[in-house]
């Protein structure tokens, strides 16, 4: 082989593995709708998803069989006719006849569902993130003057050679290097505030709310918390659901929880605002608070939950309100979606989002995660 012929061919090796790797990766994120619609993740806890990625190959010249007796510009084809190869008439997931036309082939790719949250969560933060002073702070030491004793490893070599230079010009004639000139970096500890932050999950579990509701307000929570645990450090999370009255839950009981009979909104809010004013002080935590619901709400509880929500969103960093419809059954304005579409006219940073199908709970976490949100909390 010519020199240099070892290194062209892993080159060219390696370029094509990255093109490889990165084709991967976009076939993946086209399939994150589809990922997040895995119901078996959000609901069980699975640590691994499952993703069809079409096999890959090369650009290459294939020869017609010798039975094939028409090319390119023969047969009865004309302008318009649409070209399917035999056996490719099929709609995805339907069987057929076996035969001798070609086909293709699928790679069923396992991935860990943090790697699927890292690629999520890219270019996804919390909105108006601010740093808060509180018992949490994190402890930073910097560098502070020098000192003639201390450990090897914090001696400084440029700083005891000056020191050398300048005793020799003050002495004249003098030892090259002694012990005096040696300086050692000193460091002392300083608390540095936190970005700690707090997110009040909240749910609505009445009768109204359907398994098909049910299973769309926790996808969205399932992802958001995923996300945001991989992203901050100081991250609490609170789970609440309510009916006519309002319960504080552990994360896995919130997500098998269900529930019956009416909806009244404001025993929700009241709740997760008792619940910021005894434990989570917005002087040392950032509040964010996310509340998923059909929409339904008592018309005698109007003026409560209005009253409720603005209480509410006076402690909070940001509001987001995620209104569940499944199949595009949703109305033109819900009472819970005028309540949060009154604070985002107001210019609160407040959010709000329909979920008509399983699909847009993707969109929904880039809505309230994404460029739209931060600008909102600006």
């Amino acid at each position: 082989m010519a020199d240099g012929g070892w290194y062209d061919l892993f080159s060219r090796g390696a370029r094509d593995w990255l093109r490889h790797d990165e084709k991967i990766r976009a076939a993946v994120r086209a399939s994150l709708p589809e990922i997040i619609a895995n119901a078996e993740v959000a609901g069980a806890g699975g640590q691994v998803v499952r993703v069809p990625v079409r096999m890959l190959e090369h650009h290459h010249f294939r020869l017609a069989s010798p039975e094939r007796r028409e090319g390119v510009g023969q047969g009865r084809a004309r302008p318009g006719d649409q070209l399917v190869p035999p056996g490719r008439d099929r709609g995805p997931g339907q069987r057929g006849a076996g035969g001798r036309a070609d086909g293709g082939v699928e790679l069923v790719l396992e991935f860990r569902v943090d790697d699927i949250v890292d690629w999520l969560w890219e270019e996804l933060e919390l909105p108006n993130l601010k740093a808060r002073v509180g018992a949490a702070a994190e402890s930073d030491w910097v560098r502070e003057g020098w000192d003639r004793r201390g450990a090897r490893s914090r001696l400084d070599r440029r700083r005891s050679l000056r020191e050398a230079v300048k005793r020799r010009a003050v002495q004249g004639d003098s030892p090259s290097f002694t012990d005096e000139d040696l300086r050692f970096r000193q460091f002392r500890k300083r608390e540095q505030p936190t970005t700690q932050a707090v997110v009040f999950l909240l749910m609505d579990v009445s009768g109204s709310m359907g398994e098909a509701e049910r299973r769309l307000a926790k996808s969205f929570f399932f992802w958001a918390v995923q996300g945001l645990r991989r992203q901050y450090l100081h991250l609490d999370t609170v789970f609440v659901a309510h009916t006519t009255q309002a319960w504080e839950f552990d994360e896995q009981q919130f997500f098998q929880v269900t529930g019956t009979g009416g909806t009244i909104a404001s025993t929700g809010f009241a709740k997760v605002r008792e619940l910021i004013d005894e434990r989570w002080s917005p002087s040392r935590y950032n509040v964010y608070f996310f509340y998923a619901s059909d929409g339904d709400n008592s018309s005698s509880d109007r003026a409560a939950a209005e009253h409720e929500l603005d209480r509410l969103t006076e402690r909070a960093n940001y509001a987001g309100y995620v209104e569940v419809a499944p199949g595009g059954h949703s109305r033109y304005a819900s009472e819970t979606r005028a309540l949060f579409s009154t604070l985002v006219a107001g210019g609160q940073p407040v959010g709000h989002f329909t979920v008509t199908g399983i699909d847009d709970v993707w969109s929904a976490v880039r809505h309230f995660f994404g460029h739209e949100a931060r600008a909102a909390g600006a």
